[in-house]
């Protein structure tokens, strides 16, 4: 599982002019689910997320969480994470999950961190999506549950 974790001071996604999700400041997640990914994946990705501390304390040190500082998170379903352009210009995406698998996995993370005690917002899985952001800092972390990178 992989995931592009933005701090946002507020974020968006629109789907046919619809806003399906929006939060104020916070973190703006893309994630994409792999061919292979399950439960301890889903617990990587999910603690990291929760606990990254990328917001800044008094000092302005990056020292607190989401959770810290009572941010929200917008998770948005991106397989093109699972993309592979190293030979060619057109990338692969044979390790992606399947939409099934995929969706399922996504839910659960949206699911474990609404459980966690965040402020979860979402897009629409498989839809052709407008993510609209104001990254703060900028501040764009890359996580990878099997640690690849």
């Amino acid at each position: 599982m992989r995931a592009v974790v933005q701090r946002v001071t507020s974020a968006r996604v629109t789907v046919d002019d619809r806003v399906t999700g929006e939060i104020g400041p916070g973190l703006l997640v893309l994630l994409g689910v792999e061919q292979g990914d399950g439960p301890s994946d889903l617990q990587y990705i999910t603690a990291k997320i929760r606990d990254l501390r990328i917001f800044s304390d008094d000092a302005g040190k990056m020292n607190l969480s989401v959770q810290d500082t009572n941010g929200s998170v917008l998770v948005v379903s991106q397989f093109t994470l699972s993309g592979d352009a190293r030979n060619g210009r057109r990338p692969s995406f044979a390790s992606a999950a399947p939409p099934q698998i995929a969706e399922a996995l996504y839910e659960d993370v949206v699911r474990e961190l609404t459980a966690g005690g965040l402020n979860v917002a979402t897009g629409e899985f498989q839809a052709m999506m407008q993510v609209a952001l104001v990254n703060d800092g900028p501040v764009t972390i890359l996580l990878d549950s099997r640690k690849t990178f």
